[in-house]
């Protein structure tokens, strides 16, 4: 369990991951990308935010990429995933291209929600992916109204509701995970306890040990993972996904990360203590422990990751060129979708005043 202090008993040797895996050495090579790629774009948008070319927030995933990216590979894309700000990942397995997201975050005309909101709250539901809407719970109420309509439907698909720890404190949270329970929805709801709900530590949101002992109270499967070793991650869901597709209802899955940046990009993270976010940086990051492993396991070289990140590189800077070069949305689109726009209003008369 993450607590709130700064003596921590550095691991007795650099931790990896785990061995027993399904993965072929092909996938876990694409699971390198998409876990690369995620820590790659967050740096990217911190740029672009730095020179001022983004108007809205900058939430990134910095300690958390393995939660996102190893829970969204253990789906298949007939799957639903309703994300928080910090699983761009999990996105990028879904099969969002990161210029998509590059048009959002530079408001452009062209962008899924037209400008009209600067952060990946968007959908397409053709890769499964419902944008959020609240990053508090709001989403697993969400995913139960499509859960039913799946099953209405007779097609068997899962869908995952990601929320932070804080999340599982509030009223949507308990309607959502209690329906889905007797409902015998397969929901996945992943809990990705990072340490803080915003500045709150997390001895101060809970008093059980693990945020996991929660789905006792509603009758379902509880699993655990460690969130910063993404075969781990991978393999636990798999799990989850096999008893929520088998027709055994809904799951609470618990991954145990850390959060490295603060709330956004603004957030300062005065409130952690002195030489936390270094302890994690240094003993539990979780692209240093994949890399770490798929050397070990001779998966790839010290050479091939290198060219890999060099591809990336090329990759994000051409996304990201190409989304700005996007022409900025025209000022009548501000009234799309407010107005009935299969009709053209009358034009406004200008009274003058004798």
């Amino acid at each position: 369990m993450i607590t709130n202090t700064t003596a921590r008993p550095a691991p007795k040797k650099p931790l990896s991951c785990i061995n027993e895996t399904s993965l072929t050495k092909e996938q876990q090579r694409e699971l390198y990308r998409y876990l690369k790629m995620t820590r790659m774009f967050d740096e990217k948008t911190v740029m672009l935010k730095r020179q001022a070319k983004l108007t809205g927030g900058v939430f990134t995933s910095l300690g958390q990429e393995a939660t996102a990216v190893g829970t969204a590979y253990a789906l298949e894309p007939r799957d639903f995933i309703a994300p928080l700000i910090r699983d761009i990942g999990a996105c990028f397995v879904k099969g969002i291209e990161p210029r998509t997201i590059f048009l959002q975050y530079l408001g452009k005309g062209s962008a899924p929600s037209r400008a009209t909101d600067v952060q990946f709250h968007f959908a397409d539901l053709e890769n499964g992916f419902v944008g959020p809407i609240s990053h508090l719970g709001d989403m697993i109420p969400v995913m139960t109204g499509v859960l039913l309509a799946s099953r209405m439907k007779k097609e068997n698909r899962v869908a995952v509701a990601y929320i932070g720890e804080g999340a599982s404190s509030t009223g949507a949270f308990h309607e959502g995970v209690n329906f889905a329970a007797v409902q015998k929805l397969p929901l996945i709801t992943v809990i990705e306890n990072n340490g803080y709900a915003y500045s709150t530590p997390t001895r101060n949101q809970a008093a059980c040990s693990n945020f996991v002992e929660k789905a006792v109270g509603y009758g379902i499967k509880g699993l655990t993972a460690d969130g910063n070793d993404v075969i781990h991650c991978y393999e636990v869901m798999k799990e989850a996904v096999a008893h929520a597709r088998g027709g055994n209802g809904a799951v609470l899955l618990e991954v145990h990360t850390y959060r490295r940046k603060g709330h956004a990009e603004h957030d300062n993270q005065a409130y952690v203590p002195d030489g936390e976010i270094a302890w994690w940086a240094e003993h539990n990051d979780p692209m240093t422990r994949y890399e770490k492993y798929l050397i070990e396991n001779k998966v790839m070289s010290q050479a091939e990751m290198d060219e890999t990140v060099k591809d990336l590189k090329t990759f994000l800077d051409a996304e990201a060129d190409w989304a700005e070069s996007q022409p900025d949305p025209t000022p009548e689109s501000a009234a799309y979708e407010v107005f009935d726009n299969s009709i053209v209003p009358p034009a406004f008369k200008k009274e003058v005043l004798s």
